[in-house]
C-alpha cells in the first residue's frame, strides 16, 4: 500500500512542475494597446534623430551639396517632436525644455562639422566639451522629472550616442563609407536602447495613462 503511495505522488509531481510556469504565465500582465503605440512611437523618433543627424552630416561634408538647409530644418523639426511627446506626461513647460535643450545639442553638432571640415582642432575640442556639458544638462532634466532614470546612467547613453555621431562624422571625413555604415548601423542599435530605456521610465512613472 505504501509503496503504491509512493508511486502516485512520483506520478503526480511532473503534473505540479509543468503546471506551475502556466500559472505564472498566466499572472504575467499584458501589454496595453496604449503602452505599445507609445513606445512604439518614441523609438521611431529618435531613430529619426539619428538618421537626419546622419543626413545633416552627409549633405555638410558632401561639395554641392544644395540640400543642407531644408535637412537641418528637418533635423531641428525632429527636435521639436521629441519634446512633443513628453507633453501629455509632463505638461508644455517641460516639453518645451527638452525641445530646447535637445535644439542645442544639433546647433552644437553643426559647429562641430563645420570646424572639422576646416581643421580647426582646437575649436572642435571646445565645442565637444560644450557638446557634452549640454548632455549632462539632458540627463539632468530627463532624471528630475522621472526617479525612475537615474542620471548617470542616462548620461551614460548620451554620451554613447555623441560617440557614435562623432564616428560617423570622421568615417564621412576620410570617405571611410564601410566603417561609416557601420557607425550609423551602430548609431541606430543604440538609440533604440536609449529610447526604449526613457519610455519604460515614463511608463512606469504614469500607469494610469497605459491602461487600455
Amino acid at each position: 500500500m505504501k509503496k503504491l503511495w509512493v508511486i502516485g505522488l512520483m506520478l503526480l509531481l511532473p503534473l505540479n512542475m509543468v503546471a506551475s510556469p502556466i500559472s505564472a504565465a498566466a499572472q504575467k500582465p499584458c501589454i496595453s494597446q496604449s503602452e505599445v503605440k507609445f513606445e512604439n512611437e518614441f523609438r521611431r523618433l529618435w531613430v529619426d534623430h539619428v538618421m537626419w543627424t546622419s543626413n545633416y552630416i552627409t549633405s555638410a561634408t558632401t561639395a554641392g551639396a544644395e540640400d543642407q538647409k531644408q535637412v537641418l530644418a528637418r533635423l531641428l523639426k525632429n527636435q521639436e517632436d521629441i519634446g512633443n511627446s513628453i507633453k501629455p506626461y509632463y505638461g508644455e513647460a517641460a516639453g518645451n525644455k527638452l525641445t530646447e535643450l535637445l535644439k542645442e545639442h544639433i546647433i552644437i553638432a553643426g559647429d562641430i562639422v563645420e570646424a572639422a571640415k576646416s581643421g580647426q582642432g582646437a575649436k572642435v575640442n571646445q565645442l565637444n566639451k560644450d557638446w557634452h556639458r549640454n548632455a549632462d544638462d539632458i540627463a539632468a532634466f530627463l532624471s528630475r522629472a522621472n526617479l525612475n532614470l537615474k542620471n548617470e546612467d542616462v548620461k551614460k547613453l548620451l554620451y554613447m550616442h555623441l560617440e557614435l555621431v562623432t564616428n560617423d562624422l570622421s568615417a564621412s571625413l576620410v570617405k571611410d563609407w564601410d566603417a561609416r555604415i557601420v557607425s550609423i548601423d551602430e548609431g541606430v542599435s543604440h538609440i533604440i536602447i536609449m529610447a526604449d530605456a526613457i519610455s519604460d521610465a515614463i511608463v512606469k512613472q504614469f500607469p494610469d495613462k497605459f491602461k487600455s
